[in-house]
């Protein structure tokens, strides 16, 4: 029976460049994992969206010139390219700004209010004359009190990590104006009672398995230290409209409305075309059979786990929540992780620029920063991209192709018979995919990797060890038996691959003969692939493409 797998990703914010630490982080490993299981059979749906409201955004939009709306609009048709290009296979990207969002966010809030769970406090802002409005945290800078810089931000300062309040700064000022004549006056805003959820919300933990420990421990901290209640609502013109009677220019905090676009996203892709159902995927008792798994860095993990849990919960419908948080920790780059606001990195669009997507889809996902960070560097980048990619898959796939193509007539050889060596061999390739499947079934993303290099590596030891070329001149029904059997394991190999190198599994499967299906099924008949000649006589209508091998001094990278 298929199953049913709702696979969501941490929404990329609409501001700034996206980097390859954004990619892995969540959006990655979400689409290695969506196609996986659609090649078991299992039914998929992978939505994501911009996550488009907030200070950040308002302030890149007036940095651009452009009303948010239209800055927005810009920063999601870029977004959506990017993503095209690295062969994210979402079945909707949407937008948290789209009206559905707008509407369930309201909803979510009605119900939380209804519940008892909103409650109205001050809250001290920083106003600014000039502006003639109240400055979120971001919108104020000046001199960090700890390192002296003189570009902290209200919130944090970047150059020495700390966490600030607007009140902590020296000779503080307005982002937008310049404006210093600043003051501190009381804000009416809305609370989250998160504190009258702890209970709940530790009963929802207790039942969750499959995480990694160190996302299960950051929840757990949360819930057991002071669990404050959580503002919902910010000062700011940009974002969904608070429907409360004295909240006029207020609207709901980014993190209250961006988590529940997911929802909001799988609406919209139901309302886009006939016979599509969103609710089986979030509603009611149908949504029980559904298997649900957020992917997302580890600074997201805390609204993952307690604050969107706390929403759901609290509305007290029968909204399905995460069965899995898939947290990831952070890609270093110089000596820090990559970072947006810093510039430090290496781009998508600066990556798709130098090299295709496959390569940096595989380094990514066999070096995921799964249970610590990862470090980039080029000159390590290179070398095990040409080792894996260049010189064990695609020269196994090149050279087989190449000895079918000239020794057999372009086809799959037909004649002989598969000995011992060849029924040992299948046992083990088939013992080696189910391995690989199990890691994948875990969304063990390193270990899925390893195991498909390993059975790439067991393939060329093979065709090394039969030599059918050697093997012509004295035997060809034996270099014919090992020439299709080594054509099945280039299948196999690449078929085992497709959900991380797409583009370049996908070659290799039409150049051996292979399954083009859009989503290449997971090779289940081993036997008959290596042993049962299923494709013996196939004409092999492709050459394969070596896959060209590179040099850290060609990289050219710029910096995100």
């Amino acid at each position: 029976m298929s199953r049913r797998i709702l696979i969501t990703s941490a929404l990329p914010y609409v501001s700034g460049t996206k980097h390859l630490g954004n990619l892995v982080g969540s959006l990655l490993p979400a689409d290695v994992h969506a196609r996986f299981h659609r090649q078991i059979g299992s039914a998929v749906l992978f939505v994501c969206a911009t996550d488009e409201h907030g200070t950040p955004t308002e302030i890149a939009a007036a940095r651009a010139g452009q009303a948010p709306r239209a800055f927005c609009d810009a920063q999601h048709r870029r977004q959506a390219e990017t993503y095209r290009r690295f062969a994210l296979s979402f079945d909707h990207f949407g937008r948290s700004s789209a009206p559905a969002n707008r509407a369930l966010t309201q909803h979510f809030y009605r119900r939380l209010d209804a519940a008892g769970l909103i409650e109205e406090r001050d809250v001290p802002q920083v106003w600014s004359p000039a502006d003639g409005r109240y400055l979120p945290d971001r919108y104020v800078v000046g001199t960090c009190p700890r390192c002296g810089d003189p570009g902290a931000r209200g919130d944090q300062c970047d150059a020495c990590g700390g966490l600030l309040d607007a009140a902590d700064l020296i000779a503080p000022r307005s982002a937008l104006s310049g404006d210093d004549r600043l003051a501190v006056r009381d804000s009416r805003h809305l609370f989250l009672r998160q504190s009258a959820l702890r209970d709940a919300l530790g009963d929802w933990l207790d039942t969750r398995t499959g995480w990694p420990p160190f996302v299960t421990a950051l929840a757990r901290s949360w819930l057991t230290a002071d669990l404050r209640d959580r503002c919902i609502t910010r000062d700011l013109a940009w974002g969904v409209p608070v429907p409360r009677p004295g909240f006029a220019g207020k609207v709901f905090y980014v993190w209250f409305d961006a988590p529940i676009a997911y929802i909001a996203a799988t609406q919209d892709w139901a309302a886009a075309a006939p016979g599509r159902d969103w609710r089986p995927w979030w509603w009611g008792e149908d949504a029980r059979e559904t298997r649900y798994a957020q992917f997302l860095g580890k600074d997201n993990v805390p609204f993952h786990t307690v604050s969107f849990p706390a929403t759901l919960i609290g509305s007290g419908e029968p909204w399905h929540t995460a069965d899995v948080v898939k947290g990831f920790h952070w890609l270093i780059f110089a000596g820090g992780r990559f970072s947006t606001s810093l510039g430090r990195g290496v781009s998508c669009e600066a990556a798709l620029a130098a090299l295709p997507a496959d390569l940096w889809r595989w380094w990514l996902i066999a070096n995921a920063p799964e249970t610590s960070d990862t470090d980039f560097e080029t000159a390590r980048f290179a070398a095990e991209v040409n080792k894996d990619l260049a010189d064990v898959f695609g020269n196994l796939v090149q050279r087989v192709v190449r000895l079918a193509q000239t020794a057999f007539d372009g086809r799959v050889p037909t004649g002989g018979e598969p000995g011992a060596v060849e029924r040992a061999l299948a046992a083990e390739v088939a013992a080696r995919i189910a391995a690989v499947r199990v890691h994948h079934e875990a969304r063990e993303f390193r270990r899925a990797a390893a195991e498909t290099r390993a059975l790439w590596a067991r393939a060329n030891a093979y065709v090394q060890e039969r030599a059918p070329w050697a093997a012509l001149r004295t035997d060809r029904a034996a270099a014919a038996v090992a020439t299709r059997v080594a054509l099945g394991l280039c299948e196999l190999c690449a078929a085992v691959a497709w959900s991380i190198i797409p583009t370049l599994a996908g070659s290799a499967l039409a150049a051996v003969g292979g399954a083009t299906d859009a989503v290449p099924p997971w090779p289940d008949a081993v036997d008959g692939i290596i042993l049962g000649g299923i494709r013996a006589g196939t004409p092999l209508p492709d050459r394969f493409e070596p896959v060209a091998k590179i040099r850290p001094e060609h990289l050219r990278l710029a910096p995100s």
